[in-house]
């Protein structure tokens, strides 16, 4: 007698409540951490401290509606569901398809800046053949372990959560006591608007990433429950670790805005040559965390767009044997992998402001309409003070959106009005 699972494989719930916590830090901590002090001391100077924790509060604003919106639903898709539930099919895609697209160049840039970390420890990592198996190699890796199933990809995002915090712990518990109070009192800087704006970009994307926690809800044990809590759990240890290390890298390292590599610099002034290179290698497991929490939750868009009839039917099959849609994980990794080796995702990470803005604004927008319809669903997380909490992360997102050069705005509206022909296309093909 055949098995009914495998006859019509499903998803299966198996992530747990603190793996999904897992999921939700590693997917906001990577790279970025590494080079956030310097750029951010570029603009700000010693305000970048307050600065960094400031954002971390702004930021929890949006943190706090994924929350909410996430509570109502444990399907995958994340603020593509919550988008079309919210104002209907097309909306829900354009959200959806611009998210994905983020994904994907999220995973091309952090590969190829996975070689380039690693070419500070190996040399022939940063060109030629070295390059191409550093990039091809964890890519490969990571891809293979989230088709085989969700679980153990969760648990890879858990331990390499815990590995690029170790790092960071050392640097902020050793780094602490080495602080020269001195370089914190400096004169206040002259900032100019332009200065400001650049870096309220900067601070926003450093805890992007968030919002794609929910992205996998549909094999998580409890994802009503679940992902509100890893939510708030992130925002509150990712503010403190940023803040923290912030201070420490402006109190142990003078003239850190011209440094390249703030934290290895940083480290090497306070505790020797051996702690720069485990800052280095800090680095690279901090990028080969995104890369596969971003293997991991970018697939699930692709396979619910495919799944509503918005994409070519094989993306939406799962595996019947690891219960994982396999199909869509090797489609966004080979598209990655094209676009890491030719540096073409270049012109593609453009649209990630316009992208994640339009991930922002839906869901924040969302919430209204969310809470009137879901009102009487068990479980919800309601955010107090009824729609200020929606309102204020309405007004901060086009607050940021002003911000945006026009060469992001240009590549946004081309990948919007190429999103509406592709809806309209499979649209036409669901009315037959």
């Amino acid at each position: 007698m055949s098995d009914q699972n495998t006859a019509h494989p499903r998803l299966i719930r198996a992530v747990s409540r603190w793996q999904v916590v897992g999921i939700s830090v590693n997917d906001v901590i990577g790279s970025g951490v590494y080079l956030l002090p310097a750029a951010a001391a570029v603009h700000l100077g010693v305000i970048s401290i307050g600065a960094v924790l400031l954002a971390g509060f702004a930021v929890a604003l949006l943190v706090l509606c994924f929350a909410e919106a996430a509570s109502y639903f444990d399907e995958p898709g994340g603020a593509y569901l919550y988008t079309r539930e919210a104002f209907g099919d097309f909306v829900g895609f354009e959200v959806g398809w611009m998210t994905w697209l983020a994904r994907v160049a999220s995973v091309a840039s952090l590969s190829a800046g996975f070689a380039v970390a690693t070419s500070y420890v190996w040399p022939p990592a940063g060109e030629g053949w070295g390059r191409i198996l550093t990039i091809v190699i964890p890519l490969a890796i990571v891809t293979w372990i989230n088709v085989v199933g969700v679980k153990q990809g969760a648990r890879m995002a858990v331990i390499l959560t815990i590995s690029k915090s170790i790092p960071l712990l050392f640097f902020i518990l050793v780094g602490f006591f080495a602080v020269d109070w001195n370089l914190l009192t400096v004169n206040l800087p002259s900032i100019s608007a332009n200065e400001l704006s650049q870096a309220a970009l900067l601070l926003l994307f450093a805890y992007a990433g968030f919002e794609n926690t929910a992205g996998a809800a549909g094999e998580f044990k409890n994802p009503q429950r679940d992902v509100p809590f890893a939510l708030l759990m992130m925002i509150t240890l990712v503010t403190l670790v940023y803040t923290l290390v912030q201070l420490v890298a402006f109190g142990t390292l003078p003239g850190l805005a011209s440094s390249e590599t703030p934290l290895a610099d940083s480290a090497a002034l306070f505790a020797g040559t051996w702690a720069a290179v485990l800052m280095s290698v800090g680095a690279m497991i901090s990028i080969a965390g995104n890369v596969s929490n971003t293997t991991l939750v970018g697939p699930r868009y692709l396979f619910a767009l495919a799944r509503d009839g918005y994409g070519p039917k094989f993306l939406a099959r799962i595996h019947s044997a690891y219960h994982t849609p396999a199909v869509a994980i090797l489609t966004q990794s080979s598209i990655a992998l094209v676009l890491a080796l030719s540096g073409s995702f270049v012109e593609l990470a453009m649209l990630s402001v316009i992208a994640r803005m339009a991930t922002y604004i839906g869901t924040a927008a969302a919430i209204p309409v969310l809470r009137k319809r879901f009102k009487d669903r068990k479980g919800g997380f309601r955010l107090p003070g009824g729609y200020i909490i929606p309102i204020a992360a309405l007004v901060l997102c086009l607050a940021f959106l002003a911000s945006v050069t026009m060469m992001n705005l240009i590549a946004g509206a081309g990948a919007i009005i190429v999103g509406a022909v592709i809806y309209y296309f499979y649209q036409k093909r669901r009315d037959v």
